[in-house]
């Protein structure tokens, strides 16, 4: 069922040949034409899904990289800037280590989260569980 929350484009397959819907739009007592403010406002509704759907893809692949049509947009890099230190001493190294460490679990959990129907992958051949359901 996570799959279908996070794909709902994909067709619905059934195995059911009985199984049926009704189209709200192609039936008999709907209307031919609609209104015009009915359709600036069918617009200004798909316009607003296009823009939600755009900063959605932004949460579901932050990895991806920024796109900008402004010519006039820029950005410091906090790292190569002139002021920048040159070098980290030990203690600095090994706390860099271990933040960089800490968000490559945190990454791993995300993912977890992100795709749920991933089959789980065991180290330890003793591990067992029970399905609640």
């Amino acid at each position: 069922y996570a799959e279908f929350h996070l794909h709902p484009e994909k067709p619905v397959v059934l195995s059911d040949p009985t199984a049926s819907g009704r189209n709200f739009f192609m039936r008999q007592s709907a209307p031919e034409q609609e209104s015009v403010e009915d359709s600036e406002e069918r617009a200004n509704i798909l316009e607003e899904v296009a823009l939600l759907k755009k900063y959605a893809e932004f949460h579901l692949h932050p990895g991806k990289p920024v796109v900008s049509s402004d010519s006039t947009s820029c950005g410091r890099n906090y790292f190569s800037r002139l002021s920048a230190d040159e070098y980290l001493d030990a203690e600095e190294d090994k706390e860099c280590d271990k933040i960089l460490e800490e968000a490559a679990m945190l990454q791993k959990y995300a993912e977890f989260h992100l795709h749920p129907e991933k089959p789980v992958v065991l180290s330890d051949p003793t591990a067992s569980g029970r399905n609640f359901f």
